[in-house]
């Protein structure tokens, strides 16, 4: 089965053409600035008749739309939805209900699913939903400590995101070290970041919680805030729920502290020439990742491998080292050599580490092509009895 793989931004259109269960790619390629001025793709249908046109016909990766058996969508907040499953209208809905959760996520999505439903109808969309490896953990680790009917009437309680990089974190570590019986944290570090643990494959915590806004501070989203500071600096600015959600949204996270942005490298470079603001930032980022990594060093007992993915996982060797700073009391000892010059997928720890760490990239599109392939095969005899 060949698959095609969107990855969807507010302006931009990524895309992967795989075939399965070979796991061959056949195709990819990347449009930006979507709807932008001066942008050759006006909107979503027009990107995606751009990424269609580039991978069916005469000469090119596939002969025909044909071909294609399923479209694969990472599909972030839909709610009480966790599961893989073949995109019908009450996913949409869903999806649309939680959009204010997930602002620079869901509404993209949406647009893009409807124009796909457009453009290939008959080809059996999937939507891979970033909260389904969280799916397991216990009810005292999803609760709020709010009226429990915002959980039972309107699913406030801890979702999880970067589903499908955590889970691929957790897959390749168990591949690497011939072994499930791991005890496994995983540290997706990028524009978006959050921390996972994992016992024996199977996710029982994660940094995020409601909304890809919370847990670690991300470029330029919040992360954690005591939920009374905001509700006092929204009677002091006199702003509505919709403009802080705004500035919580967009303004705030590295960039925020910062005063600037909140690229990694940018704040590396105006650290380097002493901006304090910039160091700041810097250093809130490592001490709530550590944070959490001790939460879960405890809540797991003890931990058997660490691994770094994302941009700023996979890249900075010095974030990798700030983070695991003085932590050979745990058993994690860090290569600095092997830290510094590693490239791509390696071992970074001392052979001598009784903890394994490991920088292992991302790979979201081959977990998602993974779960389209599996849930249009065992829609495929519905489809046929139904027929």
């Amino acid at each position: 089965m060949k698959c095609l793989i969107p990855n969807i931004g507010s302006t931009s259109f990524k895309f992967r053409v795989l075939e399965m269960p070979q796991e061959r790619l056949l195709a990819e390629g990347r449009l930006e600035r979507i709807g932008q001025p001066g942008s050759e793709c006006p909107d979503y249908e027009s990107a995606i008749g751009k990424c269609i046109g580039a991978v069916a016909g005469e000469g090119k990766p596939l002969r025909s739309l044909d071909e294609i058996g399923a479209v694969g969508f990472k599909v972030v907040h839909a709610g009480p939805f966790a599961e893989s499953q073949l995109i019908g209208d009450e996913l949409l809905a869903a999806m649309e209900e939680f959009k204010f959760l997930a602002p620079a996520h869901n509404p993209p999505y949406i647009t893009a699913i409807q124009a796909f439903r457009r453009a290939l109808p008959g080809v059996p969309l999937v939507a891979v939903i970033e909260t389904g490896p969280y799916r397991f953990m216990d009810e005292a680790s999803t609760t709020y400590s709010a009226p429990y009917e915002w959980r039972s009437d309107f699913g406030i309680r801890r979702y999880g995101f970067h589903g499908a990089s955590h889970r691929s974190a957790s897959e390749r570590i168990q591949a690497l070290l011939g072994r499930t019986d791991l005890r496994h944290i995983s540290c997706h570090l990028g524009g978006s970041s959050s921390l996972a643990a994992f016992r024996n494959g199977v996710a029982v915590d994660v940094s995020m919680g409601a909304s890809p806004q919370s847990g670690l501070p991300q470029n330029n989203r919040v992360g954690d805030i005591d939920v009374f500071a905001v509700l006092h600096m929204m009677k002091k600015l006199s702003l509505d729920p919709d403009r802080m959600a705004a500035l919580l949204g967009s303004r705030s996270g590295l960039a925020g502290i910062s005063g600037t942005c909140g690229d990694l490298r940018d704040l590396d470079n105006a650290a380097a020439a002493g901006d304090r603001r910039a160091r700041l930032a810097l250093d809130v980022f490592v001490h709530s990742i550590r944070h959490y990594l001790g939460a879960y060093l405890f809540e797991l007992g003890g931990v058997d491998a660490i691994t770094f993915s994302g941009g700023i996982g996979e890249n900075s060797a010095a974030i990798r080292s700030a983070v695991l700073k003085d932590t050979s009391a745990f058993g994690i000892g860090i290569d600095e050599g092997r830290n510094r010059t590693h490239q791509s997928e390696g071992v970074i720890s001392r052979q001598d580490s009784p903890v394994k760490v490991f920088v292992v990239p991302a790979n979201e599109e081959l977990i998602i092509a993974r779960e389209t392939c599996a849930v249009a095969h065992r829609a495929a005899p519905v489809a046929a009895h139904a027929s």
